[in-house]
């Protein structure tokens, strides 16, 4: 069969790769894709991005299955459009994407199901949001409504922060957000102490199953410190979930998301992300959900999974998530993103990239911002660049796995955390 991922990013890299090792696949197409794709034989790159075009061109090829990777397409309805002519994809729908696409959106509703989260309250007055946080003080955490690459989101330490976010978000919007109807909205959050961990399940509009936790780096230098990016790293799995928090996740986070989004009248399909806060005692609260994968999360993730991934998501799309199971290597993934220059807010693009040796089982190079020249030389096209991705027997292996992959790789300007994993190393 055929197969086409739609997004150019770290994760429909990943995904592609996983795809392709299924021996029912014939072709794997990623729509745009990017450099690493371009570089691999098994992969094949489409230049169509416009969704009513790609379900042009799935219907005209045959595809089989359809993997939609990044939140923009869901969030313009390719879901809807693909459904509409028959043709299976798994992802949400414009409605259930909603849960990612709108902040506002996703906290109402968890409101309204009783679903731990941080109290909040949502702004389209600059003055008034400045009062809220005036009066509540700060820590306190910023958050644009809109689309935002993963870069919406200020944990503001200080007054001064919080009030820079605000206007940031509202006035000057120099995030880029991809504002929703009604035009700037913020909401401002209570700030939640704890430990982070992604927690992201398959979903078919009944039934869920859980994919391997992981943990990501938000920050952009060493020891969590600089501004919020998209993510500088992840590995898999997160020592922080434990059996018992995993249980609670379940019971009290994605159980009660599903069944709320079915009884809304708007069933979830695809993958669910709930962006966990886990406390000292391992109570879990959802800091955010995404409708789609984590990137960096999805490239560990994907390394140690086992099972066929094409075979899981015909059970998803089929409504039979129940009658499968998933099989995991029980070592540890790890990955570091390189980041071009300027990154987070202005990242510098054209930058040629070398040192890119050959894949190996136990450590692959997954391209995010790349492109691939005529010549064959790779170029930095976007703010995080590769995620090096390596296997190792603990965390601390795994760590070690993965800067030495990147040992060669260069690039001018590129910027990388040494110190991925740190959480897991010590425990």
């Amino acid at each position: 069969m055929k197969v086409l991922v739609i997004g150019g990013g770290g994760r429909e890299h990943a995904l592609a790769w996983k795809l392709a090792q299924s021996p029912r696949v014939q072709q794997v197409y990623v729509a745009p894709g990017n450099g690493g794709t371009a570089r691999d034989a098994q992969l094949k790159n489409v230049a169509i991005t416009d969704p009513q075009a790609l379900a042009d061109f799935a219907a005209a090829e045959k595809i089989g299955l359809t993997v939609v990777g990044p939140e923009a397409p869901l969030s313009q309805g390719v879901v809807d459009i693909f459904r509409a002519r028959g043709l299976r994809i798994f992802g949400p729908s414009k409605a259930a994407a909603q849960l990612e696409s709108s902040k506002a959106f996703a906290k109402d509703f968890m409101a309204r199901h009783k679903i731990p989260t941080a109290h909040y309250a949502t702004f389209t007055d600059v003055a008034a949001a400045h009062a809220h946080v005036d009066q509540v003080g700060a820590p306190i955490v910023v958050k644009a409504d809109g689309l935002a690459a993963g870069k919406g989101v200020v944990v503001a330490m200080t007054l001064q922060e919080a009030h820079e976010a605000i206007d940031f978000m509202l006035l000057d919007n120099s995030l880029g957000v991809q504002h929703n109807d009604g035009g700037a909205r913020v909401v401002i959050e209570e700030f939640l102490e704890g430990e982070e961990a992604s927690f992201i399940v398959l979903v078919d509009g009944k039934h869920v199953l859980a994919l391997a936790s992981s943990q990501d780096h938000k920050r952009l230098g060493d020891g969590d410190t600089g501004p919020n990016t998209g993510g500088m790293g992840a590995y898999s799995p997160a020592p922080v979930v434990t059996p018992n928090v995993h249980a609670k996740a379940m019971h009290e986070i994605i159980g009660p998301t599903v069944a709320g989004m079915a009884r809304d009248g708007i069933p979830f399909t695809g993958f669910l992300y709930a962006g966990l806060m886990i406390d000292a005692k391992g109570n879990p609260k959802t800091l955010e959900f995404n409708t789609r994968m984590g990137d960096p999360e999805t490239q560990p993730i994907l390394m140690r999974l086992k099972s066929d991934l094409v075979e899981v998501l015909l059970h998803a799309t089929d409504g039979t998530l129940d009658k499968v199971s998933l099989e995991w290597d029980r070592r540890i993934a790890l990955g570091v993103v390189m980041a071009a220059a300027g990154y987070p807010l202005q990242p510098r693009k054209g930058d040629a990239i070398t040192g890119l040796g050959a894949d190996t089982p136990d450590a692959v190079v997954f391209h995010a911002g790349t492109a691939l020249d005529d010549d064959g030389t790779v170029r930095v096209t976007g703010g995080r660049v590769l995620c090096v991705t390596a296997l190792g027997e603990s965390a601390k292996l795994a760590q070690q796995a993965a800067y030495d992959a990147m040992a060669g790789i260069a690039f001018d300007g590129m910027q990388y955390r040494r110190d991925i994993g740190h959480r897991a190393v010590k425990r």
